[in-house]
């Protein structure tokens, strides 16, 4: 038995010390794959979509705030990998790591249940963990170059704005796909299957179509995340809204569609409001739907406990076990 119990007592921090270099490789892979689309805002690259900010706030929820130290070793390595380390380096650093843990800290005040299956819960990634959470990596960031002469002071609002949208919009995208990759379950049979790869699959042909078409056609992919929303909650929604946002940006950095001939700022503008509309119908609609069938379920479970009261309570039925017939029976 001791034995057996000091196995279990080196399992458990190999099993943390494997998480915290999972999410430290997962910050460090998707902060390169994110600086592949960058735009420069004020003679500053900023990325309108930073995923790693996504994965910190996931693995912050489901593993808890031990898990610091790899988000700030993953932001680390990103910067190093483009750049020297100095000063602004860690200060940006801090920042990115300062941001999802405040973000969380916020969440798990107010009650949020990394199901997202109430509307309170995606309000709250929405406003808490997107929105007022990336202020802390947006203003230690931007100043950080200021103070190191890397941003002029007119620039300063337009990179904090950028950097402010690019991290939120990578909590509103990539969260939700994380959070709910750990539950899925397998898809039914037929048309129950096959369904969910369709709305996928149409949802980036339209976005695709739409970000490189020169009309403006980006409407398009909002009857496909609603669709997606209504029919499978956020596991249909999520990866639409993601595909959504990844070639939108493309197209955006390519300078093609509605994309072409238009100034960073123009760009910007439409990028995210595109994105953040896409998010915020995908995330929101699917967490009322949740809600309203789990509320359904619940009162289908009470009208049946009810239902059998009433049967054992129905005139003519004495509730109580009577004694045996003379038979035995």
């Amino acid at each position: 038995m001791s034995a057996m119990v000091r196995n279990e007592e080196l399992r458990r921090p190999a099993v943390a010390a494997l998480a915290a270099a999972g999410v430290a490789v997962g910050y460090f892979v998707a902060g390169r794959l994110g600086l592949l689309e960058q735009v420069v805002v004020a003679g500053a690259r900023v990325t309108p979509l930073w995923p790693p900010t996504g994965i910190a706030l996931t693995a912050l929820l489901l593993l808890g705030l031990r898990i610091w130290p790899a988000i700030a070793a993953g932001a680390l390595l990103v910067i190093a990998s483009i750049g020297s380390v100095d000063a602004a380096a860690v200060a940006i650093t801090a920042g990115n790591t300062l941001a999802p843990v405040c973000a969380y800290l916020m969440l798990r005040r107010v009650g949020f249940r990394p199901e997202l299956d109430r509307l309170r819960d995606g309000l709250a990634l929405v406003f808490l963990g997107a929105l007022a959470g990336m202020l802390v990596s947006a203003t230690i960031g931007s100043g950080a170059l200021l103070v190191s002469g890397a941003l002029p002071a007119s620039g300063f609002w337009a990179t904090w704005s950028a950097w402010w949208v690019g991290d939120a919009m990578g909590v509103l995208v990539v969260a939700p796909v994380l959070l709910v990759a750990r539950t899925i379950s397998r898809p039914g049979q037929g048309a129950r299957r096959i369904e969910p790869v369709l709305v996928l699959a149409a949802t980036a042909a339209a976005a695709y179509v739409a970000a490189r078409s020169p009309l403006n056609l980006l409407f398009l992919v909002f009857p496909l995340i609603i669709w997606a929303a209504l029919r499978f909650e956020l596991a249909g929604a999520a990866p639409c809204v993601l595909a959504v946002s990844v070639l939108t940006v493309t197209a955006a950095t390519d300078g093609v569609g509605p994309f072409a001939d238009r100034s960073v700022l123009d760009t910007m503008v439409i990028l995210q409001a595109l994105n953040g509309s896409a998010a915020l119908t995908g995330l929101l609609l699917a967490a009322i739907v949740s809600e309203q069938r789990s509320t359904q379920r619940r009162i289908q479970q009470a009208c049946d406990e009810l239902g059998e009261v009433v049967a054992r309570l129905a005139p003519g039925r004495d509730p109580r076990p009577g004694p045996p017939d003379r038979d035995g029976s």
